[in-house]
């Protein structure tokens, strides 16, 4: 079958179209027959050899797609040959830049008529994680006001839309006036160039956009230097959940800009979630639902030939991307 091999850590040239044998199921496990598969910062970083879990090349990168139930393992209920998925499998890496992997079970999700197979690749990561820190633990409501930073990423126009619908306020931060303009369209209130507004002068423009009292919620998806404004911009009692750190920076921060407030700080990885029990389908079927509602729209700005991952990947580390990349593996 057709994949795309790292067999040595590097920049995006050491992605390398190969040919490889087809897996098979065993027990308690599907096969996949994969359309698409999402493109995410993991992915770069273990192609980098940087990610806390990315093994030993030679790998097959790639951590959440969709396609059709190809074959089932012994033991397998629930999912039938030729039914549309999608999967995610971050813990154990089955490698989706491929024409076909095996994921447990337990990571695969049926997917609803009216979501198509590109849109359905991006939810696994981007969305699920979105849906995860809103949701389950900055439990957000109306009454509300959410910042979110890189609001034109996958995680951050996917978060806009999910804080929205809520009724909370959005102000969606963003690295360019048409990255910030873009980010309105998805519901947020107000919109926040960050490069007009660096640094501290990020911090006063989310002060004054809350009458200086600061936001209840602040999605930090950059990490670095960007975690120390999010205490700053919080306010008395708000939660800030830092799920990222895209800037590959360590974080200094002063603990005073967050403990007079009786603000919380969570932190969210995907991974490790899974690793400790959580089970991802029943978020994953909630959020692919509502997508089929046209609830949530999944903007997807690049869908790339599963030979072209190198491209997709230097279009991603350049960060000039609004919503998701994508792989087409086929044409299902």
């Amino acid at each position: 079958m057709r994949a795309v091999r790292i067999d040595e850590f590097g920049g995006p040239e050491v992605l390398v179209p190969v040919e490889v044998p087809e897996p098979a199921a065993g027990p308690g496990q599907v096969l996949v027959r994969i359309a698409a598969a999402g493109v995410n910062r993991a992915d770069a970083l273990v192609r980098a050899g940087v990610y806390h879990r990315a093994g030993r090349p030679p790998l097959i990168p790639g951590v959440e797609a969709a396609g059709v139930v190809a074959a089932v393992g012994e033991g397998v209920t629930g999912l039938q040959v030729g039914q549309r998925v999608m999967a995610l499998d971050g813990v154990n890496a089955p490698g989706f830049y491929a024409e076909l992997a095996v994921v447990p079970a337990s990571q695969v999700t049926a997917l609803p008529e009216g979501v198509g197979l590109v849109e359905a690749a991006a939810l696994p990561v981007a969305w699920l994680s979105a849906w995860y820190c809103l949701r389950h633990l900055a439990k957000v409501t109306k009454e509300d006001t959410v910042v979110v930073k890189a609001a034109a990423s996958g995680v951050g126009s996917a978060a806009v839309q999910i804080a929205a619908e809520t009724g909370a306020r959005v102000i969606a931060l963003a690295g360019s006036a048409e990255k910030a303009a873009w980010a309105g369209e998805f519901g947020a209130q107000d919109i926040v160039d960050t490069s007009a507004h660096p640094d501290e002068a990020e911090v006063e423009e989310v002060l004054r956009l809350t009458d200086g009292r600061g936001a209840d919620v602040v999605l930090d998806t950059v990490g670095g230097r960007a975690f120390g404004r999010s205490l700053r911009e919080v306010g008395h009692g708000g939660r800030v959940v830092a799920l990222a750190n895209v800037a590959l920076e360590p974080s200094t921060i002063d603990t005073r800009d967050f403990y007079p407030k009786n603000a919380s700080v969570l932190g969210f990885q995907l991974t490790n979630l899974q690793i400790h029990g959580y089970d991802p389908r029943p978020d994953l079927r909630e959020l692919a639902e509502r997508v089929a509602a046209g609830a949530y729209r999944v903007p997807v700005e690049s869908v790339v030939p599963l030979e072209e991952a190198r491209a997709a990947h230097e279009l991603l580390e350049r960060r000039d991307n609004r919503g998701k990349i994508v792989l087409a593996v086929a044409d299902l």
